[in-house]
């Protein structure tokens, strides 16, 4: 079912980091995060996953508990904590997971007095720099210190959009924050794609934002879009990527096909 990918050569020593980010909740950003980590994986990849929600969903939807002996995201931000000491494997091999914790609500508070706050996320990845291929930061539904955060760390923005009402206006105030980034704390991120996510063909409004989006935004838009599947809001709950929950699943096929063209997309980055 990968064969038409290409084996990972040797993991780079400078890891791609994506913040998956979107300031809605509910458009599909972690499961899009663990799927996309998921495949990457069985091309022979590295991935990890780095759960920056305090709701940790993308900790509970691979089955995983929201802390590991105490430890998590919150301590390695805080830098409490060293990559190695909180990272946890999961039962994809090459897929591994910074699971939320419990007190990560409050780092954004615990932030605001401390010392070159915007980035303590990529000082710590940098320490494990080359233990992975990529990494991708599940980021939270806010444009918050800790998106803040990722952002800082990360060399490019993968944006789950949803396809709804309002879903270009809530884009282009993302994209007015990530330019304020760019100027000011992080020159080399770039927006790197757009995937329109639970997409109902049967209604022309769905249908209506789609083309819109792609109008505005041209070959950023990722020529794969996701449907909407029950399966895929089915596999959280099993602790599961829909890919591995039911591979033969629409959901699940579309985003084998989004990886695809995800590792093309590298192919031609910079």
């Amino acid at each position: 079912m990968w064969a038409e990918w290409p084996v990972s050569a040797e993991a780079s020593r400078s890891p791609r980091t994506y913040a998956v980010v979107n300031q809605k909740g509910g458009v599909g950003k972690t499961t899009t995060a663990i799927n996309l980590a998921t495949a990457l994986a069985a091309t022979g990849r590295r991935a990890l996953v780095v759960d920056l929600d305090p709701q940790g969903n993308a900790s509970t939807g691979l089955g995983l508990g929201r802390e590991v002996g105490g430890r998590g995201t919150y301590d390695l931000i805080l830098g409490d904590a060293r990559l190695a000491d909180v990272v946890v494997g999961t039962e994809v091999e090459g897929f591994d997971l910074v699971p939320s914790s419990m007190d990560l609500s409050g780092a954004e508070i615990e932030l605001v007095s401390a010392p070159a706050r915007e980035y303590r996320l990529r000082d710590s990845l940098a320490r494990a720099a080359c233990a992975y291929d990529y990494v991708l930061i599940d980021c939270p539904p806010a444009l918050n210190l800790l998106t803040l955060n990722a952002l800082v760390a990360a060399r490019g923005i993968l944006v789950p959009l949803q396809a709804e009402f309002l879903a270009l206006e809530g884009l282009v105030h993302l994209l007015r924050t990530v330019d304020r980034v760019l100027e000011r704390l992080n020159p080399a991120l770039a927006l790197r794609g757009i995937v329109l996510t639970m997409v109902d063909r049967r209604h022309n409004l769905s249908n209506q934002v789609e083309a819109d989006v792609r109008a505005h935004f041209g070959d950023l838009v990722y020529g794969t879009s996701i449907p909407r599947n029950v399966r895929v809001s089915e596999a959280p709950s099993h602790g599961k990527p829909v890919i591995l929950y039911d591979l033969g699943a629409a959901g699940a096929q579309a985003y084998v096909r989004m990886a695809a063209e995800f590792l093309r997309r590298e192919e031609q980055a910079p």
